[in-house]
């Protein structure tokens, strides 16, 4: 299994950035939030001139096979009908890329298709950063049930976790400083789920919500299934990551973690890539100091996840779209933090009385 070197950033600049923000000419503090994500960006960083370069954004694909149980209201094939919309351009994800200059990657990590016999478009749009490419990445068509087997073997997980290291090193090779990661998996938020409750000690019950859409019916059936699958994990228990999880989720854990040793700006949005922060946090600590959590969206249990690594997140906007689109919708507030930091003056240079 591969291990990571993430280390903290280095403290020791913090009271100069504090310095540099205080002496912006502003009434200090006045800028909230905004000064706390200068302050972040600037020590993942170790600068006083923060950059948001090559932004890119991974969109990772995976079936699972807890979803034979009924455990979502839209069916596996929507996985792959999404995965070849996405490279026609016509997903949430491709018009928030365009919009905010974020070079997308849609990644097959696990999906239940052979794309083989589509021809796909390997790249497009124009300009510096801009445009999409689908990558072949498959590990498998799709997990195992965990309601009765483990969804994967370990020679599978650590295949996934080199997969989502590897994307973070082609970002990187690119000359990319900031992240985002957003995925398309039919029934995710089931193993999601089952992380929240195991990494935070939460009710099952409070854990389970709707998903893409079911109804009180179908979250009964959904807490049922999983509650069984539980009783069969604690029976004979392993790691939970591979138990429960998802080609495409553990892929993001490893480009999270990835992304973290090498000082990049991770934007985390959505209930099922905060349970994989949440994954990545409990393997090593310190990869939350790279993350900043950009949105609070509609699933039940949403909030008390974000709660238990005390994330402030940017947005709430009722997202439940998934895709990462709640991280690229907060990209512009991480950008005007930077702005901020680069090209607002300072009081001696505007012949500005220092009021404070």
């Amino acid at each position: 299994m591969r291990t990571f070197k993430i280390e903290a950033p280095d403290e020791a600049l913090r009271p100069v950035i504090q310095a540099k923000i205080d002496n912006l000419n502003k009434p200090k503090g006045s800028l909230g939030r905004l000064e706390e994500i200068a302050m972040q960006m600037c020590l993942i960083q170790q600068t006083l001139s923060p950059s948001l370069n090559h932004p890119c954004h991974l969109l990772l694909g995976g079936d699972h096979g807890i979803e034979r149980e009924g455990v979502s209201v839209s069916p596996r094939e929507v996985t792959w009908q999404q995965m070849i919309n996405f490279t026609r351009g016509g997903g949430g994800v491709n018009m928030f890329c365009r919009q905010h200059g974020f070079k997308l990657r849609i990644v097959d990590v696990g999906v239940d298709y052979d794309f083989s016999a589509q021809q796909l478009p390997s790249h497009q749009g124009e300009g510096q950063g801009v445009g999409s490419v689908f990558l072949d990445r498959k590990i498998a068509r799709g997990t195992k049930n965990f309601l009765y087997e483990p969804a994967m073997t370990e020679e599978e997980y650590d295949r996934a976790i080199e997969v989502g290291a590897a994307l973070v090193d082609d970002c990187i090779a690119e000359g990319c400083r900031i992240l985002s990661i957003g995925e398309m998996g039919i029934g995710n938020t089931s193993p999601s789920s089952i992380w929240m409750h195991l990494f935070g000690d939460i009710p099952l019950k409070d854990c389970i919500g709707a998903g893409a859409g079911l109804d009180s019916p179908g979250i009964r059936h959904k807490q049922e299934v999983l509650s069984e699958a539980m009783k069969r994990f604690k029976a004979n228990p392993q790691d939970p990551l591979r138990y429960f999880g998802g080609f495409e989720m553990i892929a993001a854990i490893g480009a999270m973690l990835r992304a973290a040793e090498k000082r990049l700006v991770i934007l985390v949005d959505g209930f099922i890539m905060t349970a994989c922060a949440l994954a990545a946090i409990r393997l090593y600590p310190a990869s939350q100091d790279y993350m900043i959590f950009t949105h609070c969206g509609d699933e039940s249990g949403h909030k008390m996840m974000l709660d238990i690594v005390d994330a402030k997140p940017l947005l709430n906007l009722g997202l439940r779209l998934g895709e990462g689109t709640g991280a690229l919708c907060a990209f512009p507030i991480v950008d005007s933090a930077v702005r901020m930091m680069n090209e607002m003056n300072n009081f001696d240079n505007a012949k500005i009385t220092k009021y404070f």
